[in-house]
């Protein structure tokens, strides 16, 4: 169970590539920025420091914002985003916490990506808690999808 809101978002996925391979993309801020960003959307990242501890700060554009407006601004949202826990090909716990004017999108939401070797692959678990609620839950586990096939598409292709 979530924190304060009390919702827990959760999506798998098996990526045809090594957990480290995953793991790395998950740390690497060119593979970041080419893979987070969910279908309809750009990123860039503009602060990077992988290390627990650390983070970044990404500020995602909506390629058509007519019907989704953003967070931060009409077309934005902008993230900062910490490295709490940093277990190398295994997991990545991030705390994110999205510029936004609406109460509806405050607090800080935890990020796990659980990986597990499965066969010749991963099975990634992205694990979303204390999910503010202006963030549709549906959408949500949508986006989360949507960046992780981005991101077995991105570590495939290296493989």
């Amino acid at each position: 169970m979530g924190g304060p809101t009390g919702r827990t978002d959760r999506v798998g996925w098996l990526i045809a590539a090594s957990p480290a391979a995953v793991y790395g993309a998950l740390l690497d801020r060119d593979a970041l920025e080419a893979w987070l960003p969910p279908d309809g959307m750009r990123g860039r990242v503009e602060r990077w420091d992988p290390r627990p501890g650390g983070g970044f700060r990404m500020v995602l554009t909506y390629l058509d914002p007519t019907d989704n407006p953003g967070k931060t601004s009409e077309a934005t949202d902008a993230v900062d985003v910490g490295f709490a826990d940093l277990v190398p090909s295994e997991r990545v716990v991030q705390r994110a916490v999205f510029e936004a004017d609406d109460p509806a999108y405050a607090g800080t939401m935890t990020m796990t990506w659980d990986l597990a070797a499965a066969g010749d692959g991963t099975e990634v678990t992205v694990t979303a808690t204390d999910v503010p609620p202006g963030i549709d839950q549906a959408a949500h586990e949508e986006g989360i999808a949507s960046s992780l096939a981005n991101l077995a598409a991105y570590v495939e292709a290296a493989v």
